[in-house]
C-alpha cells in the first residue's frame, strides 16, 4: 500500500444524439455501435410515450444500456437522466459492468437539447465524471426543409450541433429533390457554420468524423482550439449573411452565428460582467457560446468558456496557448438578437468605446444593472 493520493478519474466523454422525429437517429446509432471502437460505449435512450419501442432496435442493448422512463428528456425526465448516469457510474465503479469509455445519449425527436446540456454542465457530481464531447444532429434529406419550416425544435437542434448528419440522401432522385437538398445544405450551414455536414449514405458518418469533437484532441490530449471553435467558418457564414434579407417569420432566419474577437487582453472582471449582462438580458436566446479568452491577469494561460443559454460550464484555464493565435475569441449562436447589440457590449467592456455608446465603467456602475454586476 502507498500513501499516494488518489487521482480523480479522467472525465468520460458524452455525445448527445438528437434530431427530429423520423430523421434516422436509431439507424445511425445501430450503425455506430457495430464499430469495434465503440464496443466499450454505454448507451442511454430517451423514449416518448408509455411503451418504449426504439430501444428494441438498438442492437447494443445490454447491461451498459439504460432506457430512460417515459416522458421527454428535456423536461420532466431530467431527474431520470441524472439517475441513469449515476446508476451507470455506480455499476461501473462497483465492478458490476465492464468499464466504459464513452456514453451516447439518444433523445426523442421532440427534445430541446439545451436542458440536457445544462445537466452535464452544472450537476455538481456529473460535471466531475463526464465531459460533453459534442452534439450530433440527424437531419432527414427528404423532409428536412419542411421540418425546419414547421418545427422550431428542429431548428434549435441543428443550431447547437457540433456535427450534422444528413440521412436518406440516396432517396433523392429528381432534379426538384436535388434542388431542395441543396437549399437544405445552405440552411444548415447558416444555422451551424461550425458543424461539418456529413452524408450518411456516402459513409461519411463514421465514429472518427462524429466523435471526439470536444476541445482536446484525444490522441495527444492537447487542446485544438481552432477545430473546436471553428471561428473561421463562423466568420465566413456571418459575412455571407450580411447580404441576406432575413425573414423574421422563418425559424432559421431568426438564428445568427457570429464571432467576437480582440487582440487585447481582457480583465477577468470585464469578461465576468460582459457574460453576466448577456446572460441576464438574453439568456434564453443565447443558444450556445464557445470561447477562449486572453486574460490580462494571466495572458499566457487562456481561459476556456462554454455555455448554453443562461448556463455557463465552470470555466477552465489551459496551461498555455496551443497555437500561435493568442486572440480572445467568442463564438455565439443567438436567436432573435442582432449580433451588433452584443458586439457593442463586448467592445465597451473590452475598452473599445464608440461614439455615443456607454463604456464598461458606465455599465458596471449603472444602478439598474443586475446586482451581480454592480461594483
Amino acid at each position: 500500500m502507498t500513501d499516494m493520493p488518489r487521482q480523480p478519474p479522467e472525465p468520460i466523454p458524452v455525445t448527445l444524439l438528437t434530431g427530429f422525429l423520423g430523421a434516422g437517429k436509431t439507424t445511425l446509432l445501430n450503425r455506430l455501435l457495430k464499430e469495434p471502437g465503440l464496443a466499450d460505449t454505454a448507451v442511454l435512450i430517451n423514449e416518448f410515450g408509455e411503451i418504449g419501442l426504439d430501444h428494441l432496435l438498438v442492437q447494443h442493448f445490454d447491461d451498459a444500456t439504460v432506457l430512460l422512463a417515459s416522458g421527454c428528456l428535456c423536461c420532466t425526465v431530467r431527474g431520470d437522466l441524472v439517475e441513469g448516469l449515476e446508476q451507470l457510474l455506480r455499476r461501473m465503479d462497483n465492478g458490476a459492468i465492464p468499464p466504459f469509455r464513452r456514453i451516447l445519449i439518444e433523445t426523442t425527436g421532440l427534445a430541446d437539447p439545451a436542458p440536457i446540456l445544462h445537466v452535464l454542465m452544472m450537476h455538481p457530481y456529473l460535471v466531475m465524471r463526464f465531459r460533453l464531447d459534442g452534439v450530433v444532429t440527424v437531419v432527414d434529406a427528404i423532409n428536412g426543409g419542411a421540418t425546419l419550416d414547421e418545427h422550431p425544435e428542429s431548428v434549435r437542434q441543428a443550431a447547437i450541433s457540433d456535427r450534422i448528419v444528413l440521412t436518406k440522401t440516396d432517396l433523392v432522385t429528381t432534379p426538384e429533390e436535388a434542388a431542395r437538398l441543396d437549399d437544405l445544405r445552405r440552411r444548415l450551414r447558416a444555422l451551424a457554420p461550425a458543424a461539418p455536414v456529413l452524408d450518411a449514405a456516402r459513409g461519411e458518418a463514421t465514429p472518427a468524423a462524429l466523435l471526439d469533437a470536444g476541445l482536446f484532441d484525444p490522441s495527444t490530449k492537447i487542446p485544438d482550439v481552432a477545430r473546436w471553435l471553428a471561428d473561421e467558418a463562423v466568420d465566413a457564414a456571418e459575412a455571407e449573411a450580411r447580404g441576406h434579407v432575413h425573414d423574421p417569420n422563418r425559424h432559421d432566419d431568426r438564428i445568427r452565428a457570429f464571432t467576437l474577437a480582440t487582440e487585447a487582453p481582457a480583465a477577468a472582471a470585464a469578461i465576468d460582467m460582459f457574460l453576466e449582462l448577456v446572460r441576464g438580458t438574453h439568456g434564453s436566446k443565447l443558444l450556445r457560446l464557445k470561447g477562449i479568452v486572453k486574460l490580462a491577469e494571466d495572458p499566457d494561460r487562456p481561459l476556456v468558456l462554454h455555455g448554453v443559454q443562461h448556463v455557463l460550464h465552470p470555466p477552465s484555464q489551459l496551461a498555455g496557448w496551443p497555437d500561435d493565435d493568442h486572440r480572445t475569441r467568442l463564438v455565439m449562436i443567438v436567436r432573435d438578437v442582432e449580433p451588433a447589440v452584443i458586439r457593442r457590449l463586448f467592445d465597451a467592456f473590452m475598452g473599445l468605446p464608440m461614439p455615443d455608446q456607454p463604456d464598461g465603467a458606465v455599465l458596471a456602475d449603472n444602478p439598474l444593472a443586475p446586482a451581480t454586476m454592480r461594483r
